[in-house]
């Protein structure tokens, strides 16, 4: 629900992806005052994407003098630096661009970056399933397949700022297949939403651009379209379950664009998912998202509220 701004206590946060980029005025509250959207121009180059961001963060923040911005990018986001260590080719020379300095330079306010799956975290963590939890397993599946765990209320970022990437981890579903990271044989290449879409395409010879095409053949009853769907599933579930095996966490959230394929892609995956888990495991709770698409966009505000605190 969109309500009136109060300047004084509202930030910007923004969700920059490798399809769109959303960005959204938020109170302390956790509150959406304004939000909006544009396409990521990810062939343009870090230019064009950062003044995408710049664009959005004005357009939200107009008349309402946000305190800080929050950002969560697709990539390796050094969080301490505010840049990008690295990144797929879905966003074209995207390593090392400073978004930081570039947004604080261009908005006059203070900026905090994280990678965007991190911010989907801290956005349950703060208003959404993890509220009441230690410990989360966050997984998103869309564009790419990321994760991020949550430990006693802060994300785990690791030792190189690389930990989360759940879809470049091997799968024997994978079957080879080449990845957007440059190896072969990723989850990601088998899982994710342009994965499932290429997938149908080299067995049918046609172009498919959208996850939803496929849903709606399967859901028709098309046997190309059900087996990627369903093979995207299984190798999401497998690799999570050892995921969860290895770091036990109190709650599974499953989010992303692909999670909306319907009932029988949850069913395949959640079975998926309990086979590979120990006894000890078995009983986690395995849930989609409480926030959506706004879990990032929080998630980027709870940084600028931070941020903005220590300024």
């Amino acid at each position: 629900m969109t309500r009136t701004a109060r300047a004084q206590d509202a930030v910007v946060g923004v969700d920059l992806g490798g399809t769109k980029t959303n960005a959204a005025l938020i109170d302390r509250e956790g509150h959406i005052l304004r939000r909006a959207t544009s396409r990521t121009p990810g062939r343009g180059g870090p230019g064009e994407i950062v003044r995408t961001v710049g664009r959005l963060v004005e357009q939200v923040g107009r008349h309402a003098h946000p305190l800080g911005v929050g950002v969560g990018s697709a990539g390796v986001i050094d969080h301490v630096r505010g840049e990008v260590v690295s990144a797929t080719s879905v966003l074209r020379d995207w390593a090392g661009t400073p978004i930081r300095q570039v947004l604080e330079q261009w908005t006059g306010l203070p900026v905090v970056v994280d990678n965007d799956v991190h911010t989907h975290a801290l956005g349950e963590l703060w208003r959404g399933r993890a509220r009441e939890v230690h410990s989360m397993l966050l997984v998103a599946v869309g564009t790419g397949v990321g994760a991020s765990l949550v430990l006693d209320g802060e994300v785990w970022h690791g030792a190189r700022h690389v930990a989360g990437h759940l879809g470049h981890i091997v799968s024997a579903y994978a079957d080879g297949r080449p990845c957007v990271c440059g190896g072969w044989g990723h989850l990601e290449s088998v899982a994710s939403g342009p994965a499932i879409c290429a997938e149908v395409a080299r067995q049918t010879g046609e172009p498919v651009d959208r996850l939803q095409d496929v849903v709606h053949a399967a859901d028709a009853g098309s046997a190309i379209e059900t087996d990627a769907l369903r093979q995207g599933a299984l190798a999401l579930g497998v690799a999570v379950g050892g995921v969860v095996n290895l770091l036990d966490p109190q709650l599974v959230v499953v989010t992303g664009g692909v999670t909306g394929a319907g009932p029988s892609w949850w069913t395949a995956m959640d079975r998926a998912l309990r086979a590979e888990l120990l006894p000890a495991t078995r009983d986690v709770p395995v849930l989609d998202s409480e926030l959506g698409a706004d879990a990032a966009l929080l998630g980027a505000a709870r940084m600028a509220f931070e941020r903005t605190s220590r300024v």
